[in-house]
Formats: C-alpha cells, structure tokens, sequence
C-alpha cells in the first residue's frame, strides 16, 4: 500500500525497500525480516497507524511477545489477515523518528483511552529522539467523551 500510495509517486530508489515477505508465514517471514532490518538499526524514519482498538504495527491488545526479538510472528489475528508478521516494540523504538497517522472517527474511543493512560499497544512505543501524532479531526475525541 505504501509504495502503490507513496512511494511511486516520488523519486525514491525501490532498492531501499524492503516489505516483509509475510506470504512465506509468520515464522519464517518474522525471521528473515529480523536478518534484513539488523543492518539499518536505528531506522530514520518509522510510519505507524492506530487501529480502532489501539493496536499499532499488528501489536494487539492483550498480546504477549518476546520482548528481545525485532519482529514477530502473529498467528490468531483479531483483524485480517489471521497470520501476520510485524516489527516490535524494541525495533520501533530503533527510530530516530516515529509518526503516527490517526484518520477517522472509528478511532475516536481509542484516542481517548490513550489520553487517558490506558496501557494500549500504541501507547507503549517509544522512539528515539521524537514521536509525532498526526490526527484529523474526526478522529479527534470530543471533550467529555468519544
């Protein structure tokens, strides 16, 4: 999505790409992206999202992981796909920067409890040197309530 979106439409050199090869399952794309990432170790830049119930990257609620790895494998995903792979929180917290882009009034109860200190997976990256929040106003919280 992000080359078709972004990436294509500005001179960047695709040879710096490098998407995570999720479609060879979760254990082995999550290993061989570790081996990819190791190299670029702090990340200039990371881009992140928030799903509706405060994930980030495919970091769920609820969800324990190995707090040592660089990726992980997600089997059992509340959201498709089921299997997944995702960098995290010790690799994001790798970035010199980090943006976060929140869009849409469904994420609204989820910015709220993040205002509210709820320990949600977005709520628990770190960065390097700064984090950015983006947020567009329907997905801004109304005051008093979501």
């Amino acid at each position: 999505m992000i080359r078709q979106t972004w990436l294509e439409k500005v001179d960047f050199p695709m040879a710096h790409f490098y998407p995570i090869a999720a479609e060879r399952g979760p254990e082995p794309g999550a290993s061989e992206y570790a081996e990819i990432i190791k190299p670029f170790l702090p990340f200039d830049l990371t881009l992140l999202g928030i799903g509706e119930d405060g994930h980030t990257a495919s970091l769920f609620p609820g969800r324990q992981h190995n707090e040592n790895e660089l990726t992980h494998a997600i089997y059992h995903s509340p959201k498709p796909p089921p299997e997944r792979v995702t960098l995290s929180k010790k690799a994001l917290a790798q970035s010199e920067h980090l943006s976060i882009l929140v869009t849409g009034s469904g994420k609204k109860t989820a910015v709220q409890k993040w205002q509210q200190g709820e320990t949600l997976p977005v709520a628990q990256i770190s960065a390097l040197n700064s984090i950015d929040v983006l947020i567009d106003q329907d997905a801004f919280p109304e005051p008093g309530g979501a």
